[in-house]
């Protein structure tokens, strides 16, 4: 039996555990000693993790154990599917989910620790090619490409590579375009290449996120350790944070008029939280009725803010926020169902955790979270 029955899943997070090699194939011999290796040049805990991995599939007992239950199994480069598209595939299967966007994890760190641009949209377009290589296997399967929009001519080229190799989506960061906003004009042609070919932006937590202030951890104590216990990932005031760069991203999008020109252009928040977003609609529609006195670029909006955000926007809960009560808030249209598999933030039981909160919310707004949203943000509704 699959994990998820009854009506169709459209997961709109998942990721790949990268190999060391992950953008090996896809890398020029010139540009492999320019990019940062992944994960260092001396072996450390991940490529025990790695070679853990790699022997269990060539031990039939443990290969049949890793996939009895993916969702509440192992996490990690040691879950089944992790790297591997194939088994992936037959990840799918078990879990049961229609479709499933696939972010990277660590495969964007070496570009974009690059000094020089040429060698930093060259180490993006190896792990596009590696996104879509991987997602390749089955139809299911969605890449997500990444894009910096640092250069407006480069991005737009970098985005035609993208879906050409087979990518569904394309992240930006949810920062600032170089030192622009995303709203730029220059940019303009990014947005219309997206909106004519039906291809949804996301953010993700990653690139632009805001974390808190250095000066914050002078706090006269030992830094704590991350959830996981290393120090690799986000901690609590991290995480209070989350939402505060797609906040000031959005916004500029529709202060801009990015969404006003290119009224079919669609996208995802993810992995962000979404019960900020309720009322950070509330707060765009106050600053809009309290400015729009003075300022023209108000005055000349036809929507109010919320409504152009609503129009362009999904945004995924994290499993332990309660998913009811945020539906009633903000509205069935807004939020859509993730796993973040196989990342261990996703929960040995994510739909569990969404259903248990939404034992009033009708089969309509629930088709919305587990499909249609996802649907309408794919260009496939």
């Amino acid at each position: 039996m699959t994990y998820a029955t009854g009506r169709v899943f459209h997961d709109a997070d998942s990721h790949v555990m990268e190999t060391r090699e992950w953008l090996e194939p896809y890398l020029a011999e010139d540009l492999k000693s320019q990019l940062r290796p992944l994960y260092g040049r001396e072996p450390g805990r991940i490529d025990k993790l790695l070679d853990q991995a790699k022997a269990r599939r060539g031990d039939a007992d443990a290969d049949t154990k890793a996939f009895e239950n993916p969702i509440a199994g192992p996490k990690g480069w040691i879950a089944a599917g992790a790297f591997d598209g194939e088994e992936r595939a037959r990840v799918l299967d078990i879990l049961g989910f229609s479709s499933q966007l696939v972010f990277s994890t660590s495969s964007l760190t070496p570009a974009l620790a690059a000094k020089d641009e040429g060698i930093k949209y060259a180490g993006v377009r190896a792990h596009n090619e590696a996104m879509a290589a991987f997602c390749r296997s089955d139809r299911r399967l969605y890449g997500v490409a990444f894009v910096p929009l640092d250069n407006s001519e480069r991005a737009l080229s970098e985005v035609s590579a993208a879906l050409k190799a087979g990518n569904k989506a394309i992240m930006v960061s949810a920062g600032a375009a170089g030192e622009r906003s995303p709203g730029h004009p220059d940019l303009d042609p990014v947005w219309a290449r997206l909106e004519e070919t039906g291809t949804p932006f996301m953010l993700h937590i990653g690139p632009g996120t805001k974390t808190q202030p250095m000066a914050f951890r002078n706090n006269g104590r030992e830094r704590a350790p991350d959830l996981h216990g290393g120090g690799e990932n986000l901690r609590f005031a991290d995480y209070i944070m989350l939402s505060f760069a797609p906040q000031v991203w959005l916004t500029a999008m529709v202060y801009d008029g990015v969404f006003e020109r290119f009224p079919k252009l669609r996208g995802g928040v993810i992995e962000a939280g979404a019960g900020w977003a309720p009322e950070f609609l509330r707060e765009l529609d106050l600053g809009f009725k309290s400015f729009g006195r003075t300022d023209p670029y108000l005055k000349a909006m036809p929507m109010k803010p919320s409504e152009y955000v609503r129009r362009a926007v999904k945004f995924t809960p994290f499993p332990g926020e309660d998913v009811g009560r945020i539906i009633k808030d903000g509205g069935a249209d807004l939020f859509m169902f993730s796993s973040d598999y196989p990342h261990p933030e996703g929960t040995n039981d994510p739909l569990g955790r969404f259903e248990r909160t939404m034992g009033d919310i009708d089969e309509v707004a629930k088709d919305r979270f587990y499909r249609r949203n996802f649907e309408e943000m794919m260009g496939a509704a």
